[in-house]
């Protein structure tokens, strides 16, 4: 039982930054291992970047290694997606998730979803 809402979407030129936050309800995200994912048009969910539930473990995709960095914030049950050096291929809309066990790079393993927040990179 677990409501998720992302925010900080926008549109932004390439090299720019966007901070996405996602604030959770329910239950305190400490609880769950979180994630960020993003679909671009005509493309499946793919997996962004992941964090564990401590914190201490994260792991990212390879497209965006180096310039995003995911973050959590546990007491204020919000997670963060730092986002750097944007590139028009970043323009997707992102969704951040939670799981019920251990980080994941697989949509099933998580099983709160927000609703997603567009973020659009101009070239």
């Amino acid at each position: 039982q677990v409501q998720l809402v992302e925010s900080g979407g926008g549109l932004v030129q390439t090299g720019g930054s966007l901070r996405l936050s996602c604030a959770a309800s329910g239950r305190t995200v400490s609880n769950y291992a979180m994630g960020w994912f993003r679909r671009t048009p005509g493309k499946v969910r793919e997996f962004v970047a992941g964090t564990s539930w401590t914190g201490s473990s994260t792991y990212y995709a390879d497209s965006v290694k180096g310039r995003f960095t995911i973050s959590r914030d546990n007491a204020k049950n919000t997670v963060y997606l730092q986002m750097n050096s944007l590139l028009p291929a970043d323009t997707a809309v992102s969704y951040c998730a939670a799981a019920l066990r251990g980080l994941s790079t697989s949509t099933t393993a998580y099983a709160y979803w927000g609703q997603g927040t567009q973020v659009s990179v101009s070239s």
